[in-house]
């Protein structure tokens, strides 16, 4: 007998539902509206979503500020709209606390399976896996798992009543009942692969990510991962078919595979997302559209002059105004002696005028601050780390591709405030930072314990900052680093040139 099924799998979807971008305030090929109108779903299709949907664009922002205002959740709206079966969790679902996330499942069609969370209230549509059976009779059991990172990354008021365990051991537990009652047994991942898929060479020295492990130990059919946000149609690892889409709901996999006399055939492949969006949803959330791009559109502050889109490459060498600006929103919040900020993955400009719109263009993460003990080792360390991001080719400097595969993470290049420092590219990695001083000129002390402001991601030391993320924490601030910046615009009104680092890099 010949039965054959397929998935349609979003994750890391951050808040786009509808087809728009709003930092651009232009219209784009993405949102869980086009995606809705995109696919098409029958009694032997299945339709999930990884994670990281409620946290990433200012219509996220504006309804969780504003949600007394309407009797409807917009992500569980654009989810529904989907049709969706099933989700898990991402990390960032947990940035807004557990009575968001309540309001979101309450709100959700779909079933969450989550199999490392556990709910010490009891209160969450929360499931640790399930079997649905098509309508071609064929049995697929399904669980979720989430990193747990969370735990590391998530601000500890969010996780009083919940607690996330270690995600291959949940899974393992699930796959030995749903083998069996299940035909098919699929995991749904919030986390990556930790391996290059190409060379098999790791990536990174933690557990942040263990796709590729967990396909080893395990043996599940199909494994769907996400929080990496890269295009991944499909990977075969130690017998199973593993998949990942990009991010922003702009692109989806679909999974189709065939039983027959027990043996799986699988085949997946990404697909675009279009202009294909249905009209009813869309012109039921017109009226809280037009209501966030009056609150973008609010002017909160003015630069001496614009900033234009700064290339990475040049950033790394002569600095960021760009990051000077969250620098120093972060030092007179925090009144630490330095504060650091990473480069981000697009090139970032800033008008004169400055919009919330704007804010939200430059800083569209929901971090929040952090104060961290550090001494002046774990400075010097942190520096060698970002200093990893430039070589020299050719005779000049170029960004290592240490940064570049296989995946872009220019974020993980950081600029420091407080400091007088200098990079020499001709010194071998780790040995490069030659100048190191306060602003004031004296000597950073070796020894010495001294306050960093860094963001709650950076100080957890993810990137390859280690140093950081085992320093002391002083002060987890509940204050989201947007909100900081716009308070901070609003505060100074007009902001002149921002002098608060001196920075060198040395290549010839």
């Amino acid at each position: 007998m010949n039965r054959k099924f397929k998935i349609i799998f979003t994750s890391d979807t951050h808040g786009h539902v509808l087809p728009f971008n709003y930092p651009t305030n232009s219209p784009e090929n993405s949102g869980l509206l086009n995606i809705a109108g995109q696919i098409e779903k029958d009694g032997d299709t299945l339709v999930i979503d990884g994670g990281d949907s409620l946290q990433g664009t200012p219509l996220t922002q504006y309804y969780l500020s504003h949600e007394e205002q309407y009797d409807f959740h917009p992500i569980a709206e654009g989810f529904n709209e989907m049709k969706c079966d099933y989700f898990t969790l991402g990390n960032h679902d947990f940035n807004f606390g557990y009575g968001e996330i309540k309001k979101y499942l309450d709100k959700m069609k779909a079933k969450c399976l989550c199999a490392n969370v556990i709910d010490k209230r009891g209160e969450l549509k929360l499931e640790k896996s399930t079997v649905h059976t098509l309508s071609n009779g064929l049995r697929i059991g399904i669980t979720g798992v989430v990193t747990d990172y969370v735990n590391l990354w998530e601000r500890e008021e969010n996780l009083t009543e919940l607690e996330v365990t270690e995600p291959i051991e949940a899974a393992r537990q699930e796959l030995a009942k749903l083998r069996e009652r299940s035909d098919i047994t699929v995991c749904i991942y919030h986390g990556g692969f930790e391996k290059d898929l190409s060379t098999g060479k790791p990536l990174a020295d933690t557990r942040e990510n263990v796709a590729c492990e967990m396909c080893e130990k395990l043996d599940f059919d199909i494994l769907l991962t996400g929080h990496q946000h890269m295009s991944i149609p499909s990977v075969e690892i130690a017998g199973t078919h593993a998949v990942q889409p990009a991010d922003q709901a702009k692109e989806y996999v679909e999974l189709e595979a065939v039983e027959e006399n027990g043996k799986l055939n699988i085949s997946s492949e990404i697909v675009k997302v279009g202009n294909a969006h249905e009209d009813s949803l869309y012109n039921r959330l017109q009226p809280m559209q037009a209501e966030i791009q009056k609150w973008l559109d609010q002017t909160i502050g003015e630069l001496d002059e614009e900033i234009l889109p700064e290339k990475k490459l040049d950033c790394a060498i002569s600095g960021s105004r760009v990051a000077d600006l969250f620098n120093q929103v972060e030092l007179e919040f925090s009144r630490a002696d330095f504060a650091c900020s990473s480069l981000g993955n697009e090139a970032l400009g800033v008008p004169k005028y400055i919009s919330i719109r704007d804010v939200a263009h430059i800083y569209p993460f929901a971090n929040t601050l952090t104060i961290k003990k550090v001494t002046g080792q774990t400075i010097k360390d942190s520096l060698e780390r970002s200093a990893e991001y430039l070589e020299i080719k050719n005779g000049k400097p170029e960004i290592s591709d240490t940064f570049l595969k296989p995946k872009v993470e220019h974020y993980n290049y950081d600029f420091w405030a407080g400091l007088d420092y200098e990079f020499d590219l001709r010194k071998p990695v780790g040995e490069r930072v030659v100048k190191l001083l306060t602003m004031n000129g004296e000597p950073v002390i070796m020894n010495k314990v001294y306050t960093l402001a860094a963001n709650n991601y950076r100080a957890t030391g993810t990137g390859g900052y280690d140093a950081i993320g085992k320093s002391e924490t002083k002060l987890s601030s509940t204050e989201e680093m947007p909100d900081l910046i716009i308070e901070f615009l609003r505060r100074h009104g007009k902001i002149g040139e921002i002098k608060n680092r001196r920075f060198k890099v040395i290549y010839k």
